[in-house]
């Protein structure tokens, strides 16, 4: 069992959050996610047919982020949140990167809603995991470079587990440590918002389409909600 938890400091400074928490058991990443192929090919034609944009920093579900970022140190424009990026990444290119199924699912949710969304590998991480401000003193190893060890400004807001930070500037990069692959069984999800009482509703949405495109492929899924009324949670 791992419990996540936000920090008093960071629920007072974010009132407004709510992070949907998706557990999926029995995960098979190996097999064919069709219905997530067919997410991320109709995001790009609709793209490509100018119906549908994914959110930019002008929209308020991006803007919010970029406000956070400056609040605690980071600038926003340089150290993009992680919808904004990925949505500007679509934009240029017309395409969405391929990762693996499970990855490849959150990102189609996290663009069409306009809410970031990670996950990490349950398996992999070391006690429980809390959203927090660090303190300048913990270690970050960033996803793809297993080599390098960063340093998180203190005052900067992290995931972290019992060993080190598992996401920087609240999700700019997930770590490689708890980076979920195709073998990963175990995995949580989460997508994020920092105003519960307009976007709790896109939240609701977003939850349905992960589980459904996760739930051929895994034994059992579960969600739980996280926020400052309900700081703690054991999945």
């Amino acid at each position: 069992m791992t419990t996540f938890r936000i920090s008093p400091a960071v629920a007072d400074a974010f009132p407004g959050t709510l992070v949907a928490v998706v557990t999926a058991t029995g995960l098979r990443g190996r097999e064919p996610w069709p219905a997530t192929t067919t997410a991320l090919e109709e995001l790009e034609q609709r793209l490509a047919g100018g119906t549908w944009r994914p959110a930019g920093e002008s929209d308020p579900r991006v803007e919010a982020w970029h406000t956070a970022y400056r609040a605690f140190g980071t600038n926003p424009r340089r150290i993009r949140p992680s919808v904004d990026a990925l949505g500007r990444r679509l934009a240029k290119k017309g395409t969405l990167p391929r990762i693996n199924p499970a990855v490849d699912s959150y990102n189609a949710v996290s663009v069409r809603h306009g809410l970031p969304a990670g996950a990490f590998d349950l398996d992999r991480v070391t006690g429980d995991i809390e959203i927090r401000h660090a303190d300048g003193t913990e270690t970050f190893t960033p996803l793809g470079e297993p080599g390098t060890t960063e340093n998180p400004k203190r005052g900067e807001v992290v995931y972290t587990d019992a060993t080190d930070v598992l996401t920087r500037h609240w999700n700019h990069r997930d770590a490689h440590r708890t980076r979920v692959t195709e073998d990963s069984t175990h995995v949580a999800f989460v997508l994020e918002t920092l105003h519960a009482d307009r976007d709790g509703h896109l939240i609701t949405a977003a939850v349905g389409e992960l589980r459904d495109l996760i739930g051929e492929h895994c034994v059992r899924s579960a969600v739980h909600h996280l926020g400052p009324a309900r700081p703690e949670v054991t999945v």
